[in-house]
């Protein structure tokens, strides 16, 4: 089979294209170019997108002996996740440009190119599984990814390869080491890589500019502070308010809720921060089917986040969940994830982006 390795320059993406080989494959690397201006990338080998990252994927693909490419991306992957990631926070929305650039470039602009040039699979880095055909948690669930992999369709899982999600991550760098890999002890990113400073409320704020609301309480509609932008919030947010001290029962405030139309942001208890229903659009199934009729399913709302059960139910090409217990800092423009219930717990059955929310109690 002619497989294309998606490689990033980490060691997770080295040892998935390193296993194709050995599988048998025949395995061409693949780097992808994400930035129109190189310079501003991080330095120092952080492990996704620095400017060391295409030349160590070009020094593991020349241990692997395959043969490697560099393909430029970089004005999809701005239009589809750094300009979507500014939109989607100017908008009162809290994205996840890593599952978005899965959805849009590597899964979808990478694996079209692939397969107009007569590969079979597209194989990548991350901590997944496929069996049978269904995409479940890795092996590792403090690497797990199956989360930001969620939004790919059933034809893309079907030409999809994962070839590390069986195996822990401190394996998978004794592996790379094993194999003379140099990229065996690179430190893992938990950056946004366009952000090279860190500071993203300072990336929005250049971006969008200056859009001053207020700080509201929400239980008494007092006028806490002011700020320059929605942009620089979230659901959950509890540092960086702009507010003097805690709440006049000296419990600390949350953002509950953000107004983008009016620049409002409201800040109140914890207790307000529990979420019942969720409805979500742009539903994907990873079977390719919709459900009939609701679903009992267990949830995941943030990459790293926790679980709940819920009923779950196609409408229309969106989904509301009935949660049996609450959630907290549920943010629209996040992923919601269902999850099969069983024992284990770990077969994604579909997604899609959380559009509302609601704190009665089904």
């Amino acid at each position: 089979m002619r497989v294309l390795a998606a490689m990033s320059g980490g060691v997770d993406s080295a040892v998935a294209a390193a296993r194709a080989v050995e599988a048998g494959h025949d395995v061409v690397g693949v780097h992808l170019a994400l930035s129109t201006a190189p310079g501003t990338l991080r330095t120092g080998s952080r492990g996704c997108c620095s400017k060391e990252d295409a030349g160590d994927a070009k020094r593991a693909a020349d241990v692997l002996g395959i043969p490697f490419y560099v393909w430029d991306f970089a004005d999809r992957f701005k239009e589809d996740v750094i300009d979507d990631f500014v939109e989607s926070y100017a908008a009162g929305e809290t994205p996840n440009p890593c599952l978005r650039c899965n959805e849009k470039i590597k899964f979808a602009a990478l694996a079209d190119r692939a397969y107009a040039l007569g590969f079979d699979a597209v194989a990548t880095g991350h901590y997944a599984r496929l069996e049978d055909g269904e995409l479940r948690r890795a092996v590792d669930a403090d690497k797990d990814q199956s989360y930001v992999l969620a939004v790919l369709t059933a034809d893309q899982l079907s030409r999809a390869m994962f070839p590390v999600g069986d195996t822990p991550k401190e394996q998978i760098r004794e592996e790379a080491a094993a194999r003379g890999l140099a990229v065996a002890n690179k430190p893992d990113s938990h950056d946004i890589c366009f952000i090279p400073s860190g500071d993203t409320r300072a990336f929005l704020g250049a971006k969008i500019g200056i859009r001053p609301g207020a700080v509201v309480d929400a239980d008494t509609g007092e006028v806490l502070a002011q700020h320059e932008g929605v942009h620089g919030f979230t659901i959950g947010q509890r540092k960086g308010l702009g507010v003097e001290g805690p709440a006049a029962d000296g419990r600390p405030r949350y953002v509950t809720s953000i107004e983008p139309e009016t620049g409002t942001v409201r800040v109140g208890s914890a207790a307000r921060l529990d979420v019942w229903t969720i409805t979500a659009d742009r539903a994907i199934w990873t079977s390719g089917q919709a459900p009939v009729g609701p679903i009992e399913c267990v949830v995941q709302v943030r990459a790293h986040g926790g679980t709940a059960r819920a009923v779950a139910e196609e409408t229309g090409g969106g989904i509301v969940v009935q949660l049996s217990e609450p959630l907290t800092g549920v943010a629209k423009g996040q992923a919601v994830v269902l999850y099969r219930p069983d024992e284990d717990g770990d077969v994604v059955i579909g997604s899609g982006t959380i559009a509302g929310t609601s704190a009665d109690r089904p």
